[in-house]
């Protein structure tokens, strides 16, 4: 059988050209073809760009409203839990300031009053306890000053409050079977975990003990050295002393916190992750060993505290990730026998270079001899702080089977 061959065409087409007389070359008609709407006005133009616009409105507007329900939240936002309720979500309005913790609560404005601090209050559902607290509920308000915490509140995650830039002080139901304040700074119920020193503590000490000045945009001014009392300033507001009931600081306790000193007690074993986390004025981490019960937060002196040293606390058995990390204003060290356990990054950027010169914790000194140490300890990444080394980073030096520094 023969095979079809494949009909090819190699006719050549020949261009066609249009011979349009020049003064109809904006108006010539080519047969089938609409007529062309050079500087005349289309059929229901008007009607027709109306439509149009009222459209693009239409669809903007739309745009605008679901974008507007996306971003905007309710102030206070619950989840039903089987003890009660929990709360997951506070959106400031940026005026409310205070922020009681207990009952399901909404916020009710006042459209006939033009006063932002004044035109709203809050509802409370009595029904509703609030039990629970989740992580981040707060995360990075700069507009709460002062939380409440009812007496119903079980559980408060250590993220809860993160970075509450306004946050000056923590109260709790006396009531509350579960936690506990001093002074403003939250602890669980026998004083044995010490989980938030809020972010803006230093403000108030401050004005408790009368050194709070503000500037005409309201912000607090800082005594500097300089100004007279500055020593007992530094004793009152910017020195902390850990109690010595607290067995555990909690995770975040201190992050972001304006001090200069802290006290820690003998009997605490464990500084949880980001416990001290940037601090950028924390020069100095002393401990203490006292025969009395010490409660109050507030240095007095070091006699009243009993046997002070330069150190972490003997008894001490972890310190967390990234417990002391960016804390470079501290220049010393000291490692206790008793620590089995340091995670990454405990000690991080806590050392930099000034004129080329090693500054902050340029070396760590521990009681332990380096076998024993390297046994017994149980160690993160990058536990130890880096500078740059020519064109490598290199960890600073580890004084093995040290003496604790006096003073």
């Amino acid at each position: 059988m023969r095979k079809k061959e494949k009909k090819v065409n190699n006719t050549v087409e020949e261009p066609i050209h249009l011979d349009i007389p020049e003064d109809e070359i904006w108006t010539y008609r080519v047969e089938g073809l609409a007529a062309p709407h050079i500087n005349k006005p289309y059929k229901h133009y008007g009607i027709k760009k109306v439509i149009f616009a009222l459209v693009i409105i239409v669809a903007v507007s739309i745009s605008c409203y679901f974008s507007v329900r996306t971003v905007q939240k309710d102030t206070f936002e619950y989840d039903k839990t089987q003890s009660g309720y929990e709360l997951s979500k506070f959106s400031n309005t940026g005026y409310l300031t205070t922020l009681d913790i207990d009952y399901v609560s909404n916020i009710e404005y006042d459209r006939s009053n033009p006063d932002v601090l004044t035109n709203f209050k809050i509802i409370k559902d009595e029904t509703k306890p609030v039990t629970s607290v989740r992580s981040y509920a707060l995360n990075c308000d700069e507009s709460v000053q002062t939380i409440n915490i009812g007496a119903g509140v079980s559980y408060v995650d250590p993220k809860a409050f993160y970075s509450c830039w306004a946050l000056r002080q923590i109260e709790v139901d006396e009531n509350n079977p579960n936690y506990c304040d001093i002074d403003g700074v939250l602890y669980n119920k026998d004083k044995t975990e010490i989980i938030c020193r809020p972010c803006d503590h230093d403000t108030y000490l401050a004005e408790k003990y009368g050194y709070a000045k503000y500037d005409e945009n309201g912000y607090r001014i800082e005594p500097t050295a300089e100004d007279e009392n500055y020593e007992q300033y530094v004793k009152d507001v910017m020195t902390f002393v850990v109690p010595s009931t607290v067995t555990k600081i909690g995770q975040l306790c201190f992050n972001y916190a304006n001090m200069i000193t802290v006290y820690l007690p003998e009997g605490l074993t464990e500084i949880e992750t980001l416990g001290f986390f940037k601090i950028p004025l924390l020069a100095n981490v002393y401990s203490y060993k006292s025969e009395n019960v010490i409660t109050d937060s507030h240095f007095t002196s070091e006699e009243a505290l009993g046997t002070v040293y330069l150190s972490l606390p003997e008894g001490l058995q972890k310190i967390g990730s990234d417990a002391f990390s960016y804390n470079q204003a501290l220049t010393y060290v000291y490692i206790p026998e008793s620590v089995t356990q340091i995670g990454h990054h405990a000690f991080w950027d806590t050392v930099y270079k000034e004129n080329k010169e090693l500054k902050g914790v340029t070396e760590i000194n521990v009681a332990r001899s380096e076998d024993d140490f390297k046994d017994s300890v149980k160690t993160g990444n990058n536990w130890r702080p880096q500078y740059d080394y020519l064109l490598f980073k290199k960890s600073i030096n580890v004084v093995y089977g040290s003496e604790r520094k006096a003073g």
